[in-house]
């Protein structure tokens, strides 16, 4: 038997579950498929765990009691794990129902346009009918690097280093991206032993300059071992359990454990995107157009697109992909997606760095504020940086970066404003509050209206 619905989603991670929820609430009928845990990696193995432990962590830090122990049943509260070997999806699951999406259970594939097969595991299949649009929202996987020897020696993706209950004695990670950064923030903290290796010159390279930099310090003063301009060639295992990896220059980096964090890669496998005549390789993120489509009623979002994988940008694209799907004129834009790295200093950035945008034919320019000279750095005794790009001619905002106290939250002020295209004299003429990290971008966009 055929059941038909609206709108079939595949995959329930943040794209999926924000685009049933939407067309739920805009009256239509909406199945959301999930093989496995709905409310996906960010929920269980991924954003909810790392900064639960990120956060017990700072605690910790500051001379607060919040031993391992502590830390590893309040990541388990935050995953509802509590007194289980794996999370348990169900209250996720009654949220969706309630809401008026129908959860099926199973693994998904396209069997030409708006027809999808489900196959559970345990029961009979299932055919779902799609009347408007289907949304493959499947999310990503840890990329795993074809080192010689990695496999044989063993590794963790963030499902490991986000829900380990015992402490490693100490641990190699590999990529200084978000993930790694932040892994590397809370075992350091908890007395793990921790070595980072970074093929580029710098951490969380994609940010700026100042950002990383700062980052790499902070990680060196705290007795963080940083390996940058390092790349892997050869994994072996070394002597009292320890992974062994041997760098292009020679030297060696070693740990009980290697943590991956080089990045993500998308899961397109058996998801039957060619009986819809869309070609797709295996690794390979999906093109769409600015609606999220890809093919006539086949919509795609989330981590398979790749732009940047985060829960807010996928959580938009799901909600662009329903609205596309039930008819609305809607695009995605994308100019204003915020940038956020939970460590400490925190790192937050939106648009365009200045070389970036005088690659795109900007006038562009730069002004930065040293944080730790403004109010708010000498109060917490705190290192970091504001630093703004501007487009001369049009006297808009393009680009802001942040490191420091309050840099994630701070950073919003500026994603509007490139969002709007906002003018720097609006942002000079804002009252912003003292003394605070956005007090600093308040002060350095009147500095910069003044000077242009």
């Amino acid at each position: 038997m055929t059941e038909t619905f609206d709108v079939v989603v595949i995959g329930a991670g943040a794209s999926g579950e924000a685009a049933a929820d939407l067309v739920a609430s805009r009256g239509a009928t909406v199945a959301l498929v999930e093989k496995d845990l709905v409310g996906g990696s960010c929920a269980y193995w991924a954003c909810m765990p790392s900064k639960a432990l990120l956060h017990a962590a700072a605690v910790r830090a500051k001379g607060g009691e919040y031993p391992w122990p502590k830390a590893s049943a309040f990541r388990d509260y935050m995953i509802n794990r509590t007194d289980r070997a794996y999370p348990d999806d169900s209250s996720h699951a009654r949220g969706h129902e309630r809401a008026g999406v129908t959860v099926v259970r199973g693994t998904a594939r396209l069997n030409g346009r708006g027809r999808v097969d489900v196959t559970p595991a345990e029961g009979p299949p299932r055919t779902l009918r799609a009347e408007r649009a289907v949304i493959v929202a499947t999310g990503s996987r840890a990329k795993v690097p074809p080192i010689p020897g990695l496999d044989e020696a063993g590794y963790w993706t963030n499902i490991e280093a986000t829900s380990l209950r015992e402490l490693p004695e100490s641990v190699l990670i590999l990529g200084a991206g978000p993930s790694g950064v932040e892994f590397a923030q809370y075992l350091s903290r908890y007395g793990v032993r921790t070595t980072i290796v970074q093929s580029n010159q710098r951490l969380n390279p994609t940010d700026h300059p100042r950002s990383s930099d700062l980052l790499a310090a902070a990680f060196r003063e705290r007795g963080i071992d940083v390996r940058t301009g390092a790349r892997a060639q050869r994994v072996r295992r070394g002597a009292d359990g320890e992974r062994v990896i041997e760098l292009a220059d020679g030297s060696t980096a070693s740990g009980k454990v290697i943590a991956l964090g080089i990045g993500r890669t998308p899961n397109v496998g058996g998801i039957g995107f060619e009986t819809v005549g869309v070609p797709v390789k295996e690794g390979e993120f999906v093109r769409t157009d600015a609606r999220m489509r890809v093919a006539e009623g086949i919509y795609v979002v989330g981590d398979l697109v790749g732009r940047e994988i985060s829960t807010h940008l996928g959580h938009y694209e799901g909600e662009i992909a329903a609205k596309a799907a039930l008819g609305g004129d809607v695009t995605a834009d994308l100019r204003a997606v915020p940038r956020c790295v939970y460590t400490d200093p925190e790192l937050a950035a939106v648009g365009l760095r200045v070389d970036q945008a005088q690659e795109q034919g900007i006038d562009a320019v730069e002004f930065t504020q040293d944080l730790a000279t403004t109010a708010k750095g000498y109060i917490e005794e705190a290192k970091g940086h504001v630093t703004i790009v501007l487009d001369r001619k049009d006297r808009t905002l393009v680009g802001t970066f942040m490191a420091g106290p309050g840099a994630t939250e701070a950073i919003h002020e500026a994603v509007l404003a490139v969002k709007l295209r906002l003018r720097i004299d609006v942002l000079e003429d804002t009252i912003h509050a003292f003394p605070t990290t956005a007090r600093a971008f308040g002060s350095l966009c009147a500095q910069a209206a003044r000077s242009l």
